[in-house]
């Protein structure tokens, strides 16, 4: 250590490190509320396909929506809790928006596959209902946590702070260990 130096050099790898971990674990958030939200979906949908008149597509319009429903719960209070709660309506309206988006995303697969291909047996609606739900999703997890759900501007600063003020107790620590 130098003079002047306070023996808190930050390694530049630590930041970059702790970004990834977050990341991860939002992406493990996410991935857990959008996979119990997936099985929801699908529910819906073959249980809509199988017992209703309802056309396809329009059935599986309306799993989604039932979908959107449960994820938003799950992403506010679980995925994103952590994150700007002071605009609960434009948090709201952009969800619904980019939800929309993912809607047409995941509806337009499977409406290509039916009526364009004509792919309809159950097999092949729940096939492509996985490759539209998989680019939707995409969208989606961009979309949320790049509009919809922002990291509050301070987070950083603060997250900083805390792992500083961490070293420095570690450091007293070991060095009342060593005396």
């Amino acid at each position: 250590m130098g003079s002047g130096s306070t023996g808190l050099q930050d390694k530049p790898h630590d930041g970059v490190r702790r970004q990834l971990d977050q990341l991860v674990r939002e992406i493990a958030k996410f991935g857990a509320v959008g996979g119990l939200g997936t099985l929801v979906n699908f529910a819906v949908s073959n249980l809509l396909w199988h017992t209703t008149n309802l056309q396809a597509v329009r059935a599986n319009v309306i799993a989604t929506v039932v979908a959107i429903a449960f994820n938003y719960v799950g992403f506010r209070y679980f995925t994103y809790r952590d994150r700007d709660k002071t605009g609960r309506t434009r948090e709201l309206t952009l969800f619904l928006v980019f939800s929309a988006v993912g809607l047409v995303i995941e509806n337009g697969v499977l409406y290509t596959a039916i009526y364009g291909f004509g792919w309809d047996s159950s097999l092949q609606r729940n096939l492509f209902k996985v490759v539209g739900i998989g680019l939707g999703t995409l969208f989606r997890f961009w979309s949320y946590r790049s509009w919809v759900f922002r990291t509050l501007p301070a987070r950083e600063a603060v997250v900083g702070a805390e792992s500083i003020l961490e070293e420095a107790t570690r450091r007293r620590r070991d060095q009342r260990v060593h005396r």
